[in-house]
């Protein structure tokens, strides 16, 4: 599949190996506790995290199953839909019949008895985690102009280094510029 070939394991089942690569293909998989093509060893990294959940099950959530007979860990999938008795996810390696080991992606739903708990990823929806304060080009010239007064950023610290600049900001920057070191 072209998920095992992207992670270097092809022809291995591959339910971990498409998670994995959902996350790296939204530029995610930072938020991910392991680069595994195993359930139980992403399991145990998000425990070892303090990313793991065993209820309250939320979109994003990769959730780990547990089928009767085999291993302790058997699939996985991301959360889409919390339902009252379990869950509504999109899954690799998956088929009607065959629930983890069937080759397909598809959207499934998973009474809440199957599922071991889930890996809650730490998404960056707070303030701190997602200000674009990082230079990419300069950070001597970023630094000068913060501490020149130049460059305040909006009333939350953010410098929003990335965004594109108005008309209207350049004026207050050569203004704040000429208040501080005056000249014509």
């Amino acid at each position: 599949t072209k998920y095992g070939a992207w992670f270097g394991l092809n022809g291995q089942p591959w339910c971990m190996m498409f998670v994995q690569w959902v996350f790296a293909q939204a530029g995610a998989s930072h938020l991910l506790p392991a680069k595994t093509a195993s359930c139980g060893t992403l399991m145990r990294a998000a425990k070892a995290a303090g990313l793991w959940v065993e209820s309250g099950y939320r979109p994003g959530d990769v959730v780990i199953y547990d089928f009767p007979g085999g291993a302790a860990t058997d699939h996985c999938g991301i959360v889409v839909t919390p339902l009252t008795n379990g869950i509504r996810s999109i899954e690799g390696n998956t088929a009607a019949g065959n629930d983890s080991n069937g080759g397909e992606v598809m959207e499934r739903t998973r009474p809440e008895k199957y599922i071991v708990g889930a890996v809650r990823p730490h998404y960056e929806d707070d303030k701190e985690a997602a200000m674009d304060n990082t230079p990419k080009i300069s950070k001597e010239a970023v630094e000068w102009a913060q501490a020149n007064g130049i460059l305040n950023g909006n009333k939350d610290g953010d410098l929003m280094l990335s965004s594109p600049c108005t008309r209207e900001m350049v004026m207050v920057f050569l203004h704040r510029y000429h208040q501080r070191f005056g000249g014509d």
